[in-house]
């Protein structure tokens, strides 16, 4: 009788680590690509309201790209001069 309640515990602690995620596939990481011209680089990143605010600075000059995280969409773009 002792054997099967070892035995019965080891088999559901063997269960327990499976289910609470030793079998689940690693999280792929997401890449968005903003489309800038060659030689454009990020001066900084923040993160406003439902938004990132990228600062991008372009040899044409610099400007904010807001991006929907969720998504990766661009929802809008600041221009600092024209």
């Amino acid at each position: 009788m002792g054997v099967l309640i070892v035995v019965g515990t080891v088999a559901l602690g063997i269960v327990l680590v499976q289910r609470l995620g030793g079998s689940q596939p690693p999280a792929r990481m997401a890449q968005h690509v903003l489309g800038e011209p060659e030689g454009s680089r990020i001066g900084g990143i923040a993160a406003v309201d439902r938004s990132l605010a990228i600062w991008v600075v372009r040899p044409d000059g610099e400007r904010v790209v807001l991006v929907d995280p969720a998504s990766g969409r661009r929802t809008g773009e600041i221009r600092l001069r024209d």
